[in-house]
């Protein structure tokens, strides 16, 4: 036993699910000019992911 944590210790894992993606050309180029300071590729596209679901799963309709 290398410690005497029972557990790992560690940020909680958000990203259980991976799935290549392919865009038209251009279409990063897009994103990254839109992305602020610091905010990262991935982060984006999994957030407009979430938005798209949930308005198509009629969350988001008032």
């Amino acid at each position: 036993m290398i410690s005497d944590t029972p557990a790992p210790v560690g940020r909680p894992k958000i990203n259980d699910e991976q799935t290549p993606g392919r865009f038209r050309l251009g279409t990063l180029a897009r994103i990254d000019a839109q992305l602020g300071d610091k905010e990262k590729r991935s982060d984006f596209i999994r957030e407009a992911v979430e938005r798209e679901l949930e308005r198509r799963e009629g969350k988001g309709r008032a």
